[in-house]
């Protein structure tokens, strides 16, 4: 999704015709690419499986601090929304420190964000510590993770997004699991104590991001390094002119370094060596410095504030209204399942296998269940896409009419396995607005997401304090997800009796 100084997919090499023509990288689609996707897979764990999680964290709050269920939703809230939102202004990051440093400050802030959380006198106090800290900590390790197997991969790209995706679901089951035993054991705050140490791993996940290697020009007098290509991807799509400038910023930060070397060697005898060779350390280092800052947000800005054009596609416009209520119908059983599971005394069976883990292993069966059929030749992915989502809103509806275990694990099943269509997003994006576009429309569709993730569960939780009843906020919920449903059908609509009329027309004619 993003160019920086680590974006190395191709090796320039001289021909003999002094031509510069392009080498794939031996990492690409193999070797060392793999790691990434066993990386990205970890974060997905540690990150989006711990937030799918924190229902039972919500429990504990709930008697902890007695407190209202829409102000406690908001803890949870504000962590998923704050890792979604944060995404495009993440890549400002990405372009100045790389995905390596990106996820490794990430992990060490999300770390730092569930440890204070342990401390925390209050509800307020979590709204800062957890929703925000560890929120963004979260995003600055989970987009780096998705951009980087996007880097490493080009014939296998599809293929390798979606083993690493399916980390949310393991990780939901497996983080369900884990908290809910060391709450038991230890206690709310010790649990978050404690997961905080396991979120340190996200700082080994980060390690493992190796950025692509420039390589070696041999035909280059002194094997001197030669300046590389972002590898291209679903994840850093760029157009010919943002290309050709990122090039000549490229080219003037080498003349810079020319430019303080040649003055290094003026001046070492003019004044004395070591305080003279330590000043043009600095000024070099700031020099550097400040050219990769200007540069990273140059391409920052023009990438996501450069594409008003897209606002002009109806359609995307559509997608994005659809986007702002499609996640919290997905968010908001995982935050509230565990406290509607004690009000119709279903706890022992719950305890047995969770709903929340329900979701999450039929989840995975549904990414690449959804995923396969979509790419039957014969099927539409569209149309599998809005199967998956009328699925979903009329489990919705569903869920408050069941009052039995299994009855709410059936429920609990659609819900899961509708929810894979989150693996077609990029694809439907895609036809919306062509390859070119791809990446920025997909982070505006995945901050959109961040909203609906970020006032779904207060709302959900408020109507509750209002009505003692879950039932009005699914109701709400699902009605909200079928208004952005139907808009995505508006404009086909449209289009479809324009073309009729358009044959009427002609047929009259003729």
């Amino acid at each position: 999704m993003y160019t920086s100084h680590e974006d190395i997919g191709y090796d320039f090499e001289d021909d003999p015709k002094d031509k510069k023509t392009l080498r794939p990288h031996p990492d690409v689609d193999g070797g060392w690419a793999w790691m990434m996707v066993v990386s990205s897979f970890f974060v997905h764990i540690l990150i989006m499986g711990s937030q799918m999680a924190l229902g039972v964290l919500n429990v504990e709050w709930l008697e902890e601090f007695h407190q209202s269920r829409g102000l406690t939703a908001w803890v949870s809230s504000l962590s998923m929304g704050v890792t979604l939102i944060v995404g495009p202004f993440i890549g400002l990051f990405i372009n100045t420190c790389g995905c390596r440093w990106t996820t490794i400050v990430g992990g060490l802030l999300n770390a730092l964000g569930w440890v204070l959380s342990a401390y925390a006198a209050n509800v307020h106090c979590l709204f800062i510590t957890f929703g925000v800290a560890a929120g963004l900590g979260s995003g600055m390790a989970y987009l780096p993770a998705v951009v980087m197997v996007g880097r490493y991969f080009q014939k296998r790209r599809a293929l390798a997004q979606g083993l690493s995706t399916t980390g949310t679901g393991f990780g939901t089951f497996l983080m369900t699991v884990l908290l809910k035993y060391l709450c038991m054991e230890y206690g709310w705050r010790n649990a978050m104590f404690i997961q905080g140490a396991v979120s340190l791993n996200l700082c080994v996940c980060g390690a493992l991001m190796r950025p692509l290697s420039l390589g070696k020009d041999e035909g280059h007098p002194g094997g001197k390094d030669m300046q590389a290509m972002p590898a291209p991807s679903t994840e850093s799509v760029r157009s010919g002119g943002q290309l050709g400038s990122a090039e000549e910023k490229d080219s003037a930060l080498g003349k810079e370094g020319t430019i303080c070397d040649l003055q290094a060697q003026e001046c070492q005898g003019q004044a004395p060596p070591r305080m003279n060779m330590c000043a043009l350390r600095v000024l070099k280092t700031m020099s550097q410095i400040t050219l990769r800052v200007r540069k990273g947000f140059r391409e920052w800005y023009s990438g996501y504030f450069g594409t008003a054009s897209l606002f002009t596609n109806r359609m995307f416009v559509a997608f994005i209204f659809w986007a702002l209520f499609a996640y919290s119908s997905f968010v908001i059983p995982f935050i509230h399942l565990p406290e509607i599971v004690n009000l119709y005394n279903l706890a022992e069976q719950n305890d047995v296998f969770p709903l929340t883990s329900i979701i999450a292993i039929l989840h995975i069966f549904g990414k690449v269940s959804l995923g396969f059929v979509a790419d039957l030749p014969c099927i539409s992915v569209w149309n599998v896409f809005l199967l998956a989502n009328f699925t979903l809103v009329l489990s919705i509806f569903i869920l408050p009419l069941m009052h039995t275990y299994a009855g709410l694990a059936v429920i609990c099943a659609l819900i899961g396995f509708s929810s894979g269509y989150f693996s077609l997003m990029p694809v439907v994006t895609e036809d919306l607005v062509g390859i070119e576009h791809l990446a920025n429309a997909y982070g505006i569709i995945i901050c959109a997401n961040g909203v609906s993730a970020l006032l779904g569960p207060p709302f959900a939780g408020w109507i509750f304090d209002i009505t003692q009843k879950y039932d009005f906020s699914f109701y709400i919920c699902g009605l909200l997800y079928t208004v952005g449903i139907l808009s995505l059908l508006i404009q086909p609509c449209i289009q479809l009796i324009e073309q009729t009329r358009r044959e009427n027309t002609d047929g009259s004619q003729a």
